[in-house]
Order: structure tokens, then sequence, then C-alpha cells
């Protein structure tokens, strides 16, 4: 948690519809959450899907949608494991800008869903594919 100061023209490294929301994310929560931020933003996202209704893989789409985290797309399924595609513009401008992005709460919150809807425990795991501008999540069954 450096006390270095940002430039104001740092800000047009984010998208502009959620300049609000990224501000938050990635540069408060980091120092809020300390050397922890990883495992606390997954479960932060796990506890988020635990408020909604999410009955259908589609109510998880609609909600990434809603909130514009990205578009969701289900692009492998098989019995130990779902594999999701998060893109977007406004995920394509955050990997070209400078800023440290992750997505553990996104992760956790398709956990949580993914259990939801299955009624299967599973945890998840994301990776991301910079030169594709993409997050690549990979929900694996534990049972």
């Amino acid at each position: 948690m450096e006390n270095k100061l940002m430039s104001l023209s740092t800000l047009d490294n984010y998208p502009t519809e959620t300049i609000g929301q990224d501000v938050l994310r990635y540069i408060a929560l980091p120092d809020v959450l300390g050397p922890e931020k990883d495992t606390l933003l997954y479960f932060m996202g796990r506890n988020i899907a635990r408020k909604f209704e999410l009955d259908s893989m589609d109510d998880i789409i609609y909600f990434f949608y809603t909130l514009k985290w990205g578009k969701l797309d289900i692009v492998k399924e098989n019995k130990k494991h779902i594999t999701l595609y998060l893109m977007a513009d406004e995920i394509v401008e955050r990997m070209r800008s400078s800023i440290d992005i992750d997505f553990r709460l996104e992760s956790g919150f398709i956990a949580e869903s993914v259990f939801k809807v299955t009624g299967r425990p599973c945890e998840c795991v994301e990776t991301i594919n910079e030169r594709l501008y993409r997050a690549e999540f990979k929900v694996h069954f534990m049972d």
C-alpha cells in the first residue's frame, strides 16, 4: 500500500461507463483489503451470488451483462467442469491500460452461482488471456 499519487490522466485508462466501480474495485479495495485481497474478493463474489435468485446459467449471464462485468459465454461443459469466457469492450480497455486488474470477484460469483444452479459443490479458477483480451473461468465440480 504505497502512498504514491496517481496522475488524473490515469482515469483515462478506465472505461467511461464503469469508471466509478473500477476506481473502487481496482484502487480503493486493494488498499482496504491488503494482502488477503484475492481471497476476500473471491468470497465477496460468492456472497453477492447468495443475495440473488439465480436459477439458470442464463441468469448468471444476465447478471454479468446487467452489472457491466462483460459478456459471459459458456464454451465447454462436461461432467467434471464448465469453461466460460468473459469478453467485452470494457475488458479490452482495462487490459490495454496500465491498471492492475483481476477477476477474483467474478470468479467467486460464478462458483457460488453455478453451485446454486446445479446443486453441485464447485470452485472456480480464472485466468487472463491478454493476447485475446478475455478472462477464462474454469468451474471444477468437487463431487
